[in-house]
């Protein structure tokens, strides 16, 4: 017979816990689980004496137990630029170690990018091997969310739709940071102002163009569609948006503001293929999610933004939905993270005439 902790033996069982703490089989388990009524210093015997002996949980013996697999899932189309593959590896890195800490574990379902994802969650859904989902790339009106709340599963939105808000999030203010950078660029005496934004149809993208438009109105301004671009938030669409925008010698804008950094490199090579100068000529703002690259600081001249870590987002949001399962009040699993305001020289005032 093996013994459990030896080099090939079998894994150790519960009940080879209780033999070799002398616990019954109740408190090893309760002990395992995170219960309250079971001391740290019990908690902490009995982990120890898990890792010694290789202990690993009966997943099928826990499901029928508690009913939750201990497995929440992330379903996402692959990535689509090689520009997105840095930004991708971090999220998944970031959400699988924040939920590893707190002993759930992690899927990952890549999705074609033809398939419904509605359809996709809902294949998950049947067949009962998750317990909630994060879901990212929040819309204004999201299927998704619609259809996990209808099934009464739970789950974690990076981002907030546009009705009513009653489900898990984390986010931050993307109205403030449209108005925040537009404020800043007409208190120099800019008054055409492109904003470079993200994809239509997002929330995000839709609260930051609400807090343009206001920022502008706030002037005496009224919001004209020709400055306002959705697309992907990549710098090669940065630079030809600028370019396009800039071909009206008699009405260009003073100043751009982009989306993220990507879309700031873009404008940045547009205007210098221009041979305009930043910010002598034309004035340029970005929100930067902290990406590994572009680095704003370094950008020629640093850039002026708005801030606040994408890399910050998958700690809370692995914490709110461990918390949704758990089943804490709403109002505890709805956060706002903070953004920050970096002034730097990319920014001056509207040039005469």
């Amino acid at each position: 017979m093996s013994i459990p902790g030896k080099k090939g033996a079998s894994l150790a069982t519960l009940k080879d816990l209780s033999r070799h703490l002398g616990l019954s089989v109740t408190q090893i388990s309760r002990a395992l689980n995170g219960h309250s009524d079971v001391n740290e210093a019990t908690r902490e015997k009995v982990m120890a004496a898990a890792r010694q002996l290789r202990y690993q949980p009966n997943l099928s013996a826990r499901k029928l137990a508690t009913g939750r697999s201990g497995t929440v899932g992330l379903v996402v189309p692959a990535p689509s630029h090689a520009a997105n593959d840095a930004l991708f590896v971090q999220m998944i890195s970031g959400l699988s170690h924040n939920f590893s800490k707190l002993d759930v574990r992690f899927l990952l379902h890549i999705a074609d990018e033809r398939d419904d994802p509605v359809a996709v969650h809902r294949k998950l859904v049947d067949s009962a091997a998750l317990d909630g989902f994060v879901v990212v790339d929040s819309r204004v009106d999201d299927p998704r969310v619609h259809f996990l709340q209808r099934r009464e599963v739970p789950f974690v939105l990076h981002g907030r739709t546009l009705e009513a808000v009653d489900y898990p999030y984390f986010d931050i203010d993307n109205y403030a940071v449209g108005h925040r950078l537009t404020k800043h660029l007409t208190a120099l005496g800019h008054r055409r102002i492109a904003f470079l934004n993200g994809m239509d149809g997002r929330s995000y993208s839709l609260a930051r163009m609400r807090g343009y438009a206001d920022a502008l109105a706030a002037v005496g301004e009224r919001f004209d569609p020709a400055l306002h671009r959705n697309g992907e938030m990549r710098q090669s669409v940065g630079l030809v948006e600028t370019i396009r925008l800039m071909e009206n010698q008699t009405n260009r804008p003073t100043a751009f503001i982009a989306g993220n950094s990507l879309l700031a490199k873009g404008i940045y090579e547009a205007l210098e293929a221009l041979s305009l100068s930043i910010p002598g000529d034309v004035s340029v703002v970005a929100h930067d999610d902290l990406l590994p690259a572009p680095e704003t600081a370094a950008m020629h001249p640093p850039l002026t933004v708005t801030e606040a870590a994408l890399q910050d987002s998958w700690e809370p949001m692995a914490r709110l939905l461990v918390g949704a399962l758990e089943g804490q009040p709403l109002e505890a699993l709805q956060l706002i993270g903070d953004i920050r305001f970096v002034e730097r020289r990319s920014v001056g005032p509207a040039p005469r005439g």
